[in-house]
């Protein structure tokens, strides 16, 4: 059971504006690809919160977020780009803290968030539990 609260009105935005429709983990992740591709407002900064046990527990980096990583890198997980040290590189959105964006930026990043946290995914048809 996922540890995020049930939220009535996010789930209704996600089911019907972001993967209506959606038949598959194919179908899915473009949905959510396309939402966030006319959502986001880029650039952004944000923490970059690295949560892997090697560090010793989370750390923080502030990150400047330039836009969505390529359709193809985005099929199990989005992506996005962030400046690291003058080049581009692709993180999941769910590592990413916004504290600059503005409302629509911020209420996207949220319902990624909360889709995840709810332990979706990109599932099967059928698979999810909404």
């Amino acid at each position: 059971m996922p540890d995020t609260p049930l939220d009535e009105e996010r789930e209704h935005r996600i089911t019907m504006q972001i993967v209506v429709d959606a038949y598959g983990p194919e179908e899915q992740a473009m949905g959510w690809y396309c939402y966030l591709e006319n959502t986001l407002q880029f650039p952004f900064s944000a923490w970059y919160v690295d949560r892997r046990p090697r560090t010793g527990g989370d750390t923080k980096r502030e990150v400047q977020v330039i836009g969505l990583a390529d359709s193809e890198k985005c099929e199990a997980e989005i992506y996005v780009l962030i400046d690291w040290e003058g080049d581009e590189l692709p993180v999941p959105l769910r590592s990413l803290e916004p504290f600059t964006p503005d409302e629509k930026t911020r209420e996207a990043v949220e319902d990624w968030h909360y889709w995840m946290n709810r332990g979706y995914g990109f599932a099967e048809q059928g698979d999810e539990d909404y």
